[in-house]
């Protein structure tokens, strides 16, 4: 019976860490998978944060989000859907006080 491995668990890197592990794949002595297993990284994680890098550098795709404009699409979606939900509210207010008062 072969020996199940654990998953791991989810961990969190500051931008500084991974800025300087995208600066490692970049200075070409070793390659994306020979730095995800000196950091102890999953080789899709390392080219997640080298093929961002690239975008928020003005080097990815022509239509790819860098990360201020993702996070600034995340907030403003969440912006909407707040104001969706209060009109609403709003809705149900104007035709409850409307009942009332007719």
């Amino acid at each position: 019976m072969a020996k199940r491995e654990e998953r791991r668990k989810r961990r969190a890197f500051t931008p500084e860490f991974k800025a300087e592990a995208v600066r490692l794949c970049r200075v070409g002595d070793r390659t994306i998978r020979q730095v995800a297993k000196d950091l102890d990284l999953t080789e899709t994680a390392l080219r997640d944060w080298v093929k961002r890098a690239d975008i928020d550098a003005g080097k990815g795709p022509p239509d790819a989000l860098t990360t201020d404009e993702r996070d600034e699409l995340r907030e403003l979606r969440k912006r909407v859907k707040r104001l969706e939900m209060e009109r609403e509210i709003l809705k149900k207010a104007t035709a409850f006080f409307a009942k009332e008062n007719g």
